[in-house]
This record gives structure tokens, C-alpha cells and sequence, in this order.
């Protein structure tokens, strides 16, 4: 009895931070704007693909890497002790940590993305499913100008793309809403 409570509420969660139709669409937005005022905001002479590479971990290896760097969450410390550091690949890498993990649901072999939900929840970070019938794969590609990509982890670096998931994660769905009214009237003035 005490599995089905277990399961049950893993479902909940799931469905939580489950993205789809016309919400999927709002977010997608508002993180690509966030990206593109990030990018106005921190006036670097980086090209674009490093920057995209300091903000994200794209790919489902990459996240994979940067997600295994990083401390367990039982462990509240800010450097990784040297326990930790035995089992990285490259223990001399700077850790990075995620603020959140998108995943697209459309992803065959299931398998491939099976293991980062459960990965992430040991770093406490957060994972965002997106399921879309167009493809999430595309259009989560689309936001880092990659083709496809089935895993993009969003590095917490303080910026207005951090802004913009913390508030999805905090569900203050109502922002982006908001967001999307006024881009809407801007543009029809």
C-alpha cells in the first residue's frame, strides 16, 4: 500500500512540472527571451556557441557529466569533499551546478534519459519535462541553436534566465502569463 502512496505522489510530481501544449509554448518563450536579454546584458566579445556553452549543459552526456561533478544534496557544502572528487572523471574541473534539467519526452530508446531524473533529484535539481507531438527535441534544441537536443541543464550563473526558471519553479506560471500579454500588446501598438 505504502508503493501505490509512492507512486502516486511521484506522478504528481511529474505532472507538476510537466510542460505541454500552450504552457510548453509560454515557457519556451520566456526562456528564450531571458536568453536573449542574458546575451544583451553581459556585452562579452565570446562567441555565441561558448557562450551557450557557459550557460548550459546541452546534451544528455554533458548534463549527465556536469550533474555527476556536482555534490550529492545530502552533503550541504559548497566545495566537493575529496571522497567525491575520487569518483569524478576529472576531479581538477571546476564544479558547476544546475538550477534545473529540461528533458524532452520524445526521446527513443526511453532508456538514453531514463537514469537523470533520478541523478538530478540526488543534486537537488530540478527537472521539467517537456512533451510536445511537434517534437521537444526540436524546439529544446532551438534555444541553444542546435538541431535537436533530448537533455539541456540550465547552470545557475544569475542571470535573467535563472530569474525566469526560478520563477517557473517557485510556480509563478502567472509571470510568464503576464509576460506574454505584454508582448503581445507591444507589438500590436
Amino acid at each position: 500500500m505504502g508503493n501505490k502512496k509512492r507512486a502516486s505522489n511521484s506522478n504528481e510530481a511529474d505532472t507538476s512540472n510537466c510542460y505541454e501544449g500552450e504552457r510548453l509554448s509560454r515557457l519556451l518563450k520566456s526562456i528564450h527571451r531571458g536568453i536573449e536579454s542574458a546575451k544583451l546584458l553581459e556585452l562579452n566579445s565570446l562567441p555565441e556557441k561558448f557562450w551557450y556553452k557557459q550557460q548550459f549543459a546541452v546534451g544528455v552526456n554533458e548534463v549527465t557529466r556536469v550533474l555527476e561533478r556536482m555534490p550529492p544534496a545530502a552533503k550541504e557544502i559548497e566545495r566537493p569533499t575529496k571522497q567525491h572528487r575520487a569518483f569524478c572523471t576529472n576531479p581538477k574541473a571546476p564544479v558547476v551546478n544546475l538550477q534545473a534539467v529540461l528533458l524532452a519526452s520524445d526521446c527513443h530508446p526511453k532508456w538514453l534519459t531514463k537514469h537523470l531524473p533520478s541523478l538530478a533529484s540526488s543534486r537537488n535539481v530540478s527537472v521539467i519535462h517537456l512533451k510536445d507531438q511537434k517534437g521537444g527535441s526540436l524546439r529544446l534544441g532551438e534555444l541553444v541553436k542546435v538541431k535537436t537536443a533530448m537533455a539541456l541543464g540550465i547552470k545557475a550563473r544569475g542571470n535573467d534566465v535563472n530569474e525566469i526558471v526560478e520563477r517557473i519553479l517557485r510556480g509563478h506560471e502567472a509571470c510568464l502569463k503576464e509576460e506574454d500579454a505584454q508582448e503581445s500588446t507591444e507589438l500590436g501598438e
